[in-house]
């Protein structure tokens, strides 16, 4: 693993010390049926069951625990459309931190109650009209707030990392590790705990929803995608909406279409047929009633 790398892999075993005991060390499962369907052994990372959600409170509570005092005090601002958000404000209750976050008006209801839930204070904007991450800047200057960035940031590329830590300590030999990408941070902090827990594991395929909104990817996690990743697959919002409606159907789980991407990528065949043992980030289960209502059984 390179050492210009912006992440290292201690940098992820130290993100891994913080969230002792507070962040869900999730479950990883396992179904004959998947197995049975796709000629592999695939083992489910359930970040769907992490606290708010998603894979993305680990990088939000390792990123905000870092924070001086006086920064706590003043507060931070966030920009997302979601997951992040939702991390962010938990992780801000938890350490007592004043939190502003700036949220698309059209994000789902389910998102924006659970972010104002944890006490949050949200911003909407127009995403036809303005920019999220040019509002969060200008009230950061305004109001003497740290921003912080849902992926292009060391800790937390290292705290999203810790997914994937875990899931290499519990299952040892893993030919790949599979994860979504929206802006990075996910797929490059796997990417280093995968390589430096496991360093024969192939590296890892990122899987992109086809006809989704995704994120231009960060400079700081571009980098580390170029150095580490094996390759990137696409998926149609068709085969995202049948993986969908296999993990509920057979493994009685709910999964969000961004967690199911990579369970698409497998049952398509996108994965070179010599990775037998794969692993599999599902990062989130914050799906909508109305978008529920759509996968059809």
């Amino acid at each position: 693993m390179s050492a210009d790398l912006p992440v290292s892999f201690a940098d992820v075993r130290a993100a891994a010390e913080r969230l002792r005991g507070i962040a869900h060390r999730t479950p990883v499962l396992t179904s004959r049926t998947f197995n049975a369907l796709t000629g592999r052994k695939v083992f489910f990372k359930c970040e769907n069951f992490q606290r708010a959600g998603a894979f993305k409170f680990r990088g939000a509570y390792n990123r905000l625990s870092q924070l001086r005092d006086e920064e706590k005090q003043r507060g931070i601002v966030a920009f997302s459309s979601g997951n992040h958000a939702q991390g962010i404000a938990l992780a801000a209750q938890l350490l007592n931190i004043p939190a502003t976050i700036v949220m698309p008006d059209d994000a789902p209801a389910i998102k924006l109650t659970a972010t104002r839930g944890y006490g949050a204070e949200v911003i909407l904007n127009d995403r036809q009209k303005t920019s999220r991450e040019e509002i969060a800047r200008q009230l950061a200057q305004e109001r003497g707030l740290t921003l912080v960035p849902p992926f292009d940031d060391p800790h937390i590329i290292a705290g999203q990392g810790t997914a994937a830590l875990e899931l290499c300590e519990e299952i040892p030999d893993l030919d790949a590790l599979i994860t979504p990408v929206g802006g990075g941070g996910l797929i490059s902090g796997c990417a280093i705990a995968a390589r430096g827990l496991q360093p024969r594991i192939a590296a890892p395929p990122a899987t992109i929803a086809d006809g989704i909104r995704t994120q231009a990817i960060g400079t700081l996690t571009f980098a580390i995608m170029r150095a580490l990743l094996r390759e990137i697959v696409i998926v149609s919002d068709a085969e995202i909406l049948d993986a969908v409606r296999f993990v509920i159907s057979r493994m009685k789980m709910i999964v969000e279409p961004t967690g199911a991407v990579p369970i698409a990528a497998v049952m398509q065949q996108r994965i070179p047929a010599n990775l037998k043992r794969v692993g599999i980030i599902v990062s989130g289960g914050n799906i909508s009633g109305a978008l529920l209502n759509e996968v059809k059984f």
